[in-house]
């Protein structure tokens, strides 16, 4: 599944509409998961909203195994 998640994440760059903050943020995480597993590190403060909102992200696909991390990526990449 390794070339198919690949072949996903190069296609998201090329896509031509912005699919809004949500699903890049899904992305993000599920990216994240797949390719470093759980989170970790400390939490960024409320100045630093943006990683704030990354972090949290990525925290909520905690217990999400890499496998199944690539297949939700490929399955939401598919559906943009």
């Amino acid at each position: 599944m390794s070339a198919e998640f690949d072949a996903a994440v190069a296609r998201v760059s090329e896509l031509s509409q912005d699919p809004g903050n949500d699903v890049k943020l899904k992305l993000y995480a599920l990216y994240k998961q797949a390719t470093s597993g759980d989170v970790s590190g400390k939490r960024p403060g409320f100045t630093n909203p943006v990683g704030r909102a990354k972090y949290d992200a990525w925290a909520g696909m905690s217990g999400l195994s890499a496998e199944d991390a690539q297949a939700q990526y490929i399955g939401l990449v598919d559906s943009l």
